[in-house]
């Protein structure tokens, strides 16, 4: 079934269709994952967030599959899974969760729609896997930012995501759906507000005036309008991490990309920090195992989650083009020995019925080398005192 996603209040001239919230059976529960000062905790104890992305994991086809890739997970030790929780489109196709017909878009609860994502969480809840779960997307892929700013604006400008009132109402929309239908869920850890929130997208920015203080001031408003619906999860940015120190003129420090990890590390609202880390797709080519090494610790991340006093966590980091084994071993070895709250590979896959999950030359799959690697990694960051 699908119906119209509900309410906040919109101008009519949006054309935004309004209905009721459709939940799933509340299941409430004291055991939600929470942070105490640079910890994660559930039911008083740590809680070691270690694990993987799986973009892909309601789009495969059967809940046969889903299982298959969660027991996985399971199998390797590990506590937590990175997965979407978006999907724009203009024509349905395949898993999709909100359907955009010109100005107005429908929230899909039907099989191929946010029942499908049900059948996710039931199976990471079997598995006593948590989930990390974005919002939207920086990139065109599975729709994201740009599908609002060109069906409600007609504009390609992809900084107006981030400013424009009719846009920020509408996800707002969006999430008051999604968001509410697990807000009582505990097998969710956190929501990300976006992946990946930069100025720049994959469409141009008309607009130059899109800066550090733009992105902070939406992840400011949103992480709060998330809280105002769901006291009961952590809320992130879900951003690379990069810094706006200006004592450098290399990019990733230089916060020409919107984002100020440290302001918005700040933001009350916001429950704990979350990086990147591509080296090779980055120009840090001269020595992107070594250059990795600092950016979790050196003078940076590591450093931010104790100054700042919230747990931080790399979410994504992969290299193509250096030994993984060998890149992965130190960058482990400096999450172990910086304190970092835990990290999330890109990506661990399975096998399915349909052969191998995707592979975008950084996933490793069960039985090779460095998926053997990571399943040790993961017990030595949980036995970490």
């Amino acid at each position: 079934m699908k119906c119209a996603f509900a309410a906040v209040t919109l101008a009519a001239a949006t054309g935004l269709s309004l209905g009721a919230v459709v939940s799933v059976e509340s299941r409430q529960s004291t055991s939600f994952v929470k942070t105490s000062g640079q910890q994660f905790t559930l039911d008083g104890s740590r809680f070691t967030v270690v694990g993987s992305n799986a973009y892909w994991m309601a789009q495969l086809p059967t809940s046969a599959d889903i299982t298959t890739a969660f027991n996985d997970l399971k199998n390797a030790g590990f506590t937590t899974l990175r997965t979407w929780g978006f999907n724009e489109v203009t024509s349905p196709s395949g898993t999709y969760y909100q359907l955009w017909n010109g100005k107005t878009p429908t929230l899909n609860t039907g099989p191929d729609g946010l029942a499908k994502f049900d059948t996710v969480v039931a199976a990471a809840k079997v598995a006593g896997i948590r989930l990390i779960i974005p919002l939207t997307n920086n990139w065109s892929d599975y729709g994201g930012m740009d599908v609002y700013v060109k069906q409600l604006l007609g504009s390609n400008d992809h900084s107006l995501f981030y400013t424009d009132s009719a846009v920020k109402a509408a996800f707002k929309n969006y999430i008051n759906g999604f968001v509410g239908r697990y807000k009582n869920e505990p097998t969710v850890m956190a929501w990300e507000l976006a992946n990946e929130p930069r100025c720049r997208g994959s469409t141009i920015t008309l607009i130059t005036t899109c800066n550090t203080k733009t992105i902070t001031s939406w992840a400011t408003e949103m992480s709060a309008y998330i809280k105002s619906i769901d006291p009961n999860h952590l809320v992130a940015t879900g951003d690379e991490g990069f810094y706006n120190r200006r004592d450098t003129l290399n990019y990733p420090y230089l916060g020409s990309e919107g984002i100020d990890f440290d302001a918005n590390l700040q933001i009350s609202s916001i429950d704990f920090g979350t990086f990147h880390s591509y080296p090779e797709t980055w120009g840090q080519l001269l020595n992107a195992a070594d250059w990795g090494t600092q950016w979790i610790k050196g003078k940076y991340h590591a450093i931010s989650q104790k100054n700042i006093g919230k747990p931080v966590i790399i979410e994504e980091f992969g290299v193509k083009y250096w030994n993984q084994a060998s890149t992965y071993t130190k960058w482990w070895d400096a999450i172990i020995s910086s304190g970092l709250a835990g990290d999330l590979i890109w990506q661990a896959g399975s096998t399915v019925s349909t052969g191998k999950t995707s592979d975008d030359g950084y996933a490793v799959f069960p039985g090779e080398a460095e998926y053997t690697l990571q399943t040790k990694y993961a017990a030595a960051l949980k036995a970490r005192s």
